[in-house]
């Protein structure tokens, strides 16, 4: 509580949404062409409100953060979709190549080798970013899995 009164009083707005995670999330890259690789669908529902503060953000020249890898393949499952699908089942597999069209930075923890969750935020940030900072956390002995360290994720700038 005392974290979000401090972004709230910083200026930083917040919403949420649902998401069901299931067992596919958690289960290892066990094919050797990662493009095969498929994350089982979970349900989501985004309310109207939250989808509406996202355009608002975008519109005031914001950036939206997603506060999980979970949050980043829901937003972008809805995004998909012209108005967005803000409630069915994220069966998204966000793999190198994927044009983001919902988040513009992401925070999450530190996951394990041949998660399809690596695999994510490599897409986000580059697979060779990615391994710069995980040799830094191994480094610096960070924890890994759902309940270790974080580290907030932007895109580089282009141009």
């Amino acid at each position: 509580p005392e974290l979000l009164e401090s972004l709230r009083s910083g200026g930083i707005g917040w919403t949420e949404l649902s998401l069901l995670v299931g067992p596919g999330t958690f289960e290892p890259v066990r094919v050797d062409e990662v493009a095969k690789h498929r994350v089982e669908p979970e349900a989501y529902s985004i309310a109207e409100s939250t989808w509406a503060a996202i355009e608002k953000t975008r519109i005031n020249g914001g950036k939206v953060v997603a506060v999980g890898t979970t949050t980043c393949r829901a937003l972008e499952s809805a995004a998909r979709f012209s108005p967005p699908r803000l409630r069915g089942d994220a069966d998204l597999t966000i793999l190198p190549g994927h044009q983001f069209r919902a988040i513009d930075a992401l925070i999450t923890n530190f996951h394990l080798p041949r998660s399809s969750l690596l695999v994510l935020v490599s897409a986000f940030a580059g697979r060779n970013r990615i391994l710069e900072a995980y040799r830094e956390a191994v480094d610096h002995g960070y924890r890994f899995y759902s309940y270790g360290d974080a580290m907030l994720i932007q895109p580089r700038a282009t141009g």
